[in-house]
């Protein structure tokens, strides 16, 4: 008798067990659970790649400033060392031929049996 009602309730019990787990399995592959879990993936992913960002930029920045460092580039600039900017040089000292003339239509001849 008391084998019988051990796996009764052994039966029960599992029958109980499996029903839960089927009930929360079914809550969360209803389409407002997957997409409360979507959205909660992408807000994630979105915090890694700000994190992942923020960590690219702040080794650009010591890689820079370790690159100045090694090739002087923070260092105060003296006058008269010659690692000063040159002047601007103004346009017309660059060189350059002025503007041609534009020609009148009378000096241009135009043939139509050239195009062809």
């Amino acid at each position: 008798m008391f084998r019988r009602t051990f796996w009764f309730t052994a039966g029960a019990a599992a029958g109980v067990w499996a029903t839960t787990k089927v009930n929360r399995k079914l809550k969360q592959l209803t389409p407002e659970s997957l997409a409360a879990q979507a959205a909660n993936k992408a807000i994630e992913t979105g915090h890694r790649l700000k994190d992942f960002a923020l960590d690219v930029r702040a080794g650009m920045v010591q890689r820079e400033a370790e690159l100045g460092e090694a090739l002087g580039l923070d260092a105060p600039v003296e006058p008269g060392t010659g690692r000063e900017l040159p002047e601007p040089r103004r346009k017309t000292a660059l060189g350059r031929a002025p503007h041609p003339t534009t020609h009148s239509i009378s000096t241009i001849s135009y043939n139509r049996n050239e195009d062809h």
